[in-house]
């Protein structure tokens, strides 16, 4: 029997008396294609209808005509004729047959189908002035691979894998009627309770499960409190140099971007007032200055909450790595301060933990809760329950303070070794200099005058050797250059030849 078989659409097929006027379309029938015959019948007819090859009301052969010209059993064709049917290419008509559909417009019938299996664009193709204020993710340095200085890249290889299948393993053979039917939009309250159970001891926030907001890592929390927050049009105070990801999110909001200076302080709040008194709100990282490191000032937080409180604005607390302290106790929050209700806290799992859990969370001032939900329910609903019911076991059995624990200790090692290497090969009196070394999973190095980081960066990716510049983390000019080195992935042994390579490369 052929492989092939060939069908030649005609209306005048004289040597077959039970099916002449009737047409038949053009395709060929691959016996050996893994595409099922109904699928490739299906294809056939709707390709020669779209393609104005069977008109609106021609007279197709019956099911049992058609497999007997192709030659197959009559399944796969009265298959692939109700898949037609349903979608509206064909009608049938009591006593008369199956035709091509009448109502299907003339001019769909004149689509032009190429033979190309991939639509190409043309016509008018508007798109949100809003989507060209959001950066390709192909110019993103994180999209590159993996690297000796990652930025936000944890330790992997110390997880504890072993104890987290084992309870994903649980909750997957045994889940509970609320994993898998329970719709909150605030997430599963018993993973809400064991984090506020963790930040009154560790961070010193005291909340209760109604404020918190389980989403999916901490930009989709600055998104969904821009859009609470915010108003186009509104000033909005953010650090310089900042988070960049955080000031795309404010522009496609349509804020007015209020760049803060940073110092070893942190955010400068004078600066702040004088710039812009009547903010609506103030961005910050206090704990770990992203990107500098630096650690705010006791004082200059109560100017913040001080000023909040008076211009009736709100403080946006992102605390996404305050965990790692290595010369001191982790700093209290900010939140922890306030006794206005005017900080809106954000944390996240996904850089302490791993980053494809996509696990964060919005502690919530109480009278704003209601509208914080809406704004969740709206974007997705709820959040995916089996990790957060995981989570919860693996925060209240004490492995996550225990991974913690560990991982301080461990990165701690790594930063020692990076900065032994920084000194090594980039002395003092150089015009290099190192920032934001207390904390954290990454530190900064500042480059003399005179040295593009963007231009190094490009030239040292192509030795795979992957530098975060620092220039882009600013909204003004001069922007200082530099890069962000993070050292939470990389082997202690792996680090010193990272930095030999990175001084060859560096003019």
């Amino acid at each position: 029997m052929p492989t092939c078989t060939s069908i030649v659409l005609t209306t005048t097929l004289t040597s077959v008396k039970s099916i002449q006027h009737k047409a038949l379309p053009v395709f060929t029938l691959n016996r050996a294609d893994p595409l099922p015959l109904q699928r490739q019948i299906y294809d056939g007819f709707r390709t020669a209808i779209l393609r104005g090859h069977l008109r609106p009301g021609e007279q197709i052969l019956s099911s049992r005509e058609f497999a007997a010209e192709l030659a197959v059993s009559r399944f796969p064709v009265l298959n692939a004729y109700a898949q037609l049917l349903a979608e509206g290419y064909l009608e049938s008509r009591v006593g008369a047959g199956t035709f091509v559909s009448a109502s299907l417009p003339e001019q769909q019938m004149s689509v032009q189908l190429s033979d190309r299996s991939v639509a190409v664009p043309s016509g008018p193709r508007p798109v949100s002035r809003r989507s060209s204020l959001y950066p390709p993710i192909s110019n993103l340095a994180y999209v590159r691979g993996w690297g000796s200085f990652g930025v936000h890249q944890p330790a992997f290889d110390q997880f504890p894998f072993a104890i987290w299948s084992n309870l994903v393993v649980r909750h997957s053979r045994n889940p509970h009627v609320r994993a898998i039917h329970h719709i909150d939009p605030r997430g599963a309250e018993r993973f809400r309770g064991a984090i506020c159970d963790y930040l009154r001891t560790a961070r010193g926030v005291h909340c209760s499960p109604d404020q918190v907001l389980v989403v999916s890592g901490s930009q989709q929390a600055l998104d969904i409190t821009a859009r609470v927050l915010l108003d186009p049009g509104n000033s909005v105070w953010v650090e310089e140099p900042g988070y960049s990801l955080q000031r795309t999110v404010l522009t496609a909001a349509g804020v007015r971007l209020i760049p803060v200076p940073v110092d070893g302080e942190g955010m400068d709040v004078a600066a702040g007032i004088k710039r812009a008194p009547k903010a609506r709100a103030a961005f910050v990282t206090p704990s770990h200055q992203y990107p500098l490191g630096s650690t705010m000032s006791a004082s200059r937080r109560i100017q913040l909450l001080n000023w909040a409180h008076r211009a009736g604005a709100w403080i946006v607390e992102d605390d996404y790595d305050s965990e790692f302290r290595f010369q001191s106790l982790p700093i209290a929050s900010m939140h922890g301060l306030d006794l206005n209700a005017r900080v809106i806290y954000i944390g996240t799992f996904s850089k302490v933990l791993f980053p494809s859990i996509r696990l964060g969370y919005i502690v919530i001032p109480p009278d704003l809760v209601d509208r914080f939900v809406a704004v969740r329910h709206a974007m997705d609903i709820f959040p995916p329950y089996l990790h957060q019911e995981v989570l919860a076991d693996f925060i209240l059995e004490g492995h996550f303070t225990r991974h913690i624990r560990k991982m301080r200790q461990v990165y701690r090692e790594r930063r020692s070794v990076l900065m032994d290497s920084l000194a090594r090969e980039f002395p003092a009196h150089s015009g290099f200099e190192v920032h934001g070394v207390e904390a954290g999973m990454h530190l900064a190095m500042t480059l003399p005058p005179g040295l593009n980081d963007r231009e190094i960066s490009a030239h040292a990716a192509k030795s795979r050797l992957w530098l975060w510049p620092l220039s882009p983390s600013y909204t003004t000019s001069p922007a200082r250059h530099g890069f962000i080195l993070g050292y939470g992935s990389s082997l202690p042994p792996q680090i010193p030849p990272a930095v030999r390579l990175m001084r060859s490369l560096i003019p």
